[in-house]
């Protein structure tokens, strides 16, 4: 969309009648999801008020307020041991960008923490890593190209626990929600970290794109299955009009929002706020 979703809807109904139909096209193509939509329609078929576009601006805003998480849901460490965070999605999403500043956001807030390149396929993965890990004073656990991403994280988990580090961020390999073979390698990846820890993966954060749209619900919906998602980031908010994909996983799959990209300075990685995200981003 060339404008923000509440700016756009006014502006298409302002000063005429609402058309139902057209209302419910546009709210299921700001990628807000079918029950999301349903809701925001039947609440606006209950109202006794005249149906204008600032009313059914208003109304969504509400709705959207009522799905998503009222407060902040931040990563605290554990007590005794490390608390290991897989970073997953598909190709090409920025999942290793965030990763990296992921691992910035929690150094500025005096925490430990050690990079995993559990990436160990894709060309010049590791490399990546290593050069965001030497631009930001964070160590990166590197392991050779081809070695086992399970074992990575193993070996990872128990360098963070002998040198007492609080974060262990792995950056898995960007793979297709479509392919059972790389989603299974996942499974593998959380049954070896639980030899150190049974509660291990403590997050299981999938990386999404915000102009991907609705395959983002789908890519969701095939990763919750594989790996239990505990939250979600969502990257590429910046100057998008998008962000409705939030509200379609929050609403259809109970997995929030948990931190969102908004730029691509290492700065632009923020908590996800609901006032914020309905008030700037929407």
């Amino acid at each position: 969309m060339a404008f923000r979703f509440f700016q756009s809807l006014v502006q298409k109904f302002k000063g005429k009648p609402i058309d139902w139909d057209e209302l419910e096209e546009m709210l299921i193509r700001s990628d807000l999801g079918v029950p999301a939509s349903m809701a925001i329609l039947d609440r606006l078929r209950e109202s006794s008020e005249p149906l204008t576009a600032e009313t059914a601006a208003h109304v969504a805003r509400e709705e959207i307020l009522k799905i998503l998480p009222a407060t902040e849901l931040t990563i605290r460490p554990l007590p005794t041991k490390p608390k290991v965070i897989l970073m997953i999605g598909v190709n090409g999403v920025g999942k290793t960008t965030s990763a990296a500043k992921f691992a910035h956001y929690l150094k500025t807030r005096r925490h430990s923490v050690l990079l995993v390149a559990a990436d160990t396929f894709r060309a010049a993965a590791i490399e990546q890593l290593a050069l965001w890990g030497e631009r930001l004073g964070i160590e990166v656990f590197k392991p050779d190209y081809g070695a086992d991403p399970a074992s990575v994280c193993y070996d990872a988990y128990a360098t963070a626990l002998r040198r007492n580090i609080e974060f262990v961020i792995c950056d898995t390999a960007g793979r297709l929600h479509t392919k059972s073979n790389l989603m299974q390698e996942l499974g593998k990846v959380r049954r070896t970290l639980q030899k150190h820890d049974p509660s291990a993966p403590h997050e299981s954060l999938l990386v999404v794109d915000a102009t991907t749209g609705s395959n983002a619900l789908q890519q969701a919906k095939v990763f919750k299955e594989a790996a239990g998602l505990t939250g979600v980031i969502i990257t590429k908010l910046d100057g998008s009009g998008k962000g409705g994909v939030a509200i379609a996983i929050q609403k259809e799959l109970d997995i929030p929002p948990r931190f969102i990209g908004v730029g691509e300075k290492v700065e632009d990685f923020r908590v996800f706020n609901r006032e914020e995200f309905v008030t700037t981003i929407l």
